[in-house]
């Protein structure tokens, strides 16, 4: 009954979330300067459009009616999937998106599975070894990766692995026999966190009481490390792996970019540079879908995993 009532208070949490989200994102467009259907007709090629057609757009857009009126029947149509169309290519924005998410959905999940190994490595080498080379070596190691942006990264791989060495290709069609350079460059930026995390977590469970008790009946260290301070310390970084997992879905447009990866990071650049105000709303509601569920699933494993957290009021 209790993890019925989490999963009840959780999923309310995330439904009042996405409304208050969906406000903002929707303001975007009644914000914005100028007439949104003025904005349309130049987008599909006619430069200086006559009153009367300005009119007529407005009208089958709906923009006269009250404000609150248009709010919820942009809702309606979101949660149906539909965005309207592109100011820029006239097409619908679902289908923009729907032909570019399978490439960021494949970048997303090889530089997570990436992220993961290398983090769990990293964090259990470096506490393993404490005050000890190995420990100062990672640590240094996560530094760096914190302190470079992925995109420098990713030129950085372009210019010594593809111009230098001939290995890769710098323009990607977003296959995955060439999704590995991409998925470096955004692994090393979230193995950084999650592995200084993930050692913090270890050596706190290595102060316990617990550990002291499990060494003095013979437990090597390693043991101790892999078997116990380990699986307590999944609860604390579930949470930092979601807000990973949702910075990935949203967040990889620089390396995308840079890679010519055809998923919805050039795209949505693009769409900003030119005001695509429909196609930045339904970008940014995935996004924002995409974290809270997540955040959403994490909370619930944790529940599952750690009682103390169910029991909470």
């Amino acid at each position: 009954m209790r993890v019925l009532r989490l999963v009840r208070r959780r999923v309310l949490e995330a439904v009042i979330t996405l409304l208050g989200a969906s406000v903002l994102i929707w303001s975007l467009l009644p914000l914005a300067p100028g007439s949104p259907a003025r904005l349309i007709l130049i987008a599909q090629g006619i430069p200086e459009p006559t009153p009367g057609q300005i009119s007529d757009l407005t009208d089958r857009l709906g923009l006269e009616q009250p404000v609150v009126v248009q709010y919820f029947h942009w809702l309606w149509n979101a949660v149906r999937g539909s965005f309207g169309v592109s100011y820029r290519s006239g097409r619908p924005v679902s289908e923009e998106l729907a032909a570019r998410l399978p490439a960021s959905l494949r970048l997303a999940v090889v530089a997570l599975v990436l992220a993961f190994v290398l983090a769990v490595a990293l964090g259990v080498l470096a506490a393993y070894c404490r005050g000890r080379w190995p420990d100062y070596g990672t640590q240094a190691v996560a530094l760096l990766s914190a302190s470079v942006p992925s995109f420098v990264v990713a030129l950085l791989l372009i210019q010594v692995l593809v111009i230098g060495f001939g290995q890769g290709k710098a323009a990607l069609d977003g296959s995955w026999s060439q999704v590995w350079m991409p998925a470096v460059c955004l692994a090393l930026g979230l193995a950084d966190s999650w592995s200084r995390l993930l050692r913090a977590n270890i050596l706190t469970f290595m102060d316990t009481s617990a550990a002291h008790v499990l060494r003095s009946r013979g437990a090597t260290r390693w043991r101790i490390v892999w078997r116990h301070a380990l699986p307590n310390s999944a609860v604390p970084s579930l949470h930092a792996l979601a807000v990973g997992v949702a910075a990935l879905i949203g967040g990889a447009a620089i390396v995308e970019t840079v890679f010519t990866w055809p998923g919805l990071g050039s795209f949505i650049v693009e769409s900003v540079k030119n005001r695509d105000l429909p196609v930045i709303q339904a970008f940014t509601v995935l996004a924002t879908l995409s974290y809270v569920i997540v955040s959403v699933l994490a909370d619930l494993l944790s529940a599952l995993i750690d009682r103390r957290i169910r029991v909470q009021p």
